[in-house]
């Protein structure tokens, strides 16, 4: 995955809570097999209707958030089941980042997994980011390295696990992260007793 460092562009509000991952991406869009394709799906149920017909007035479908980078929605995002597809639906959108007062725990951790930020920041500040938003104009600036964010005069700070800020920064994946340790995995596996079973296979 590619490294997170400085995240900047437009902020697309969705001030909603509890938004689970099956309105993020309803189930019955999880049968691809791939990674990709799974954004024109996102919100599935908000942006269209039972004919499958856009919902105009639904934000993803404003022309004047097609460019939008980050995410600024309400507490406690992406709860429910701990389908990997919400993530994956979010990113191929084109969302880089999501900004909000909570996150639900297997969610986070599978945003991490593939590079996707999430900021946590106080209730008054993801409001006033929200409000902000409603300007399709106005940018936000998020520094992972300062772990900031800025819009304008406004900014503030965020806590990120270091563990979870070194994968970022680094773009590192599990496998990346496994492979950091590869001369050690070497050195385990030319030491293993030869009449024990074989790791390899």
């Amino acid at each position: 995955m590619n490294p997170v460092d400085v995240i900047r562009g437009q902020m697309m509000p969705l001030p909603r809570s509890n938004v689970d991952t099956d309105q993020i991406i309803p189930k019955q869009f999880l049968k691809r097999v791939e990674r990709s394709g799974f954004g024109p799906f996102l919100f599935y149920d908000w942006a269209y209707d039972e004919e499958a017909e856009p919902i105009n007035d639904f934000i993803l479908h404003h022309p004047e958030y097609q460019n939008a980078t980050v995410l600024v929605t309400g507490p406690n995002f992406g709860s429910g089941s701990s389908r990997e597809h919400a993530p994956w639906a979010l990113e191929d959108w084109g969302f880089e980042a999501v900004i909000a007062e909570s996150f639900a725990d297997i969610f986070r951790s599978n945003c991490v997994n593939i590079g996707l930020l999430t900021v946590v920041l106080p209730a008054d500040d993801v409001a006033a980011l929200s409000q902000m938003a409603q300007d399709p104009s106005n940018e936000a600036t998020i520094d992972l390295e300062t772990q900031t964010v800025r819009c304008g005069e406004f900014m503030s700070q965020f806590e990120l696990d270091a563990h979870d800020k070194h994968r970022l920064l680094n773009g590192l994946d599990s496998i990346g992260l496994t492979l950091q340790s590869a001369d050690a995995i070497d050195r385990f596996e030319q030491n293993r007793p030869s009449y024990r079973p074989s790791l390899t296979g």
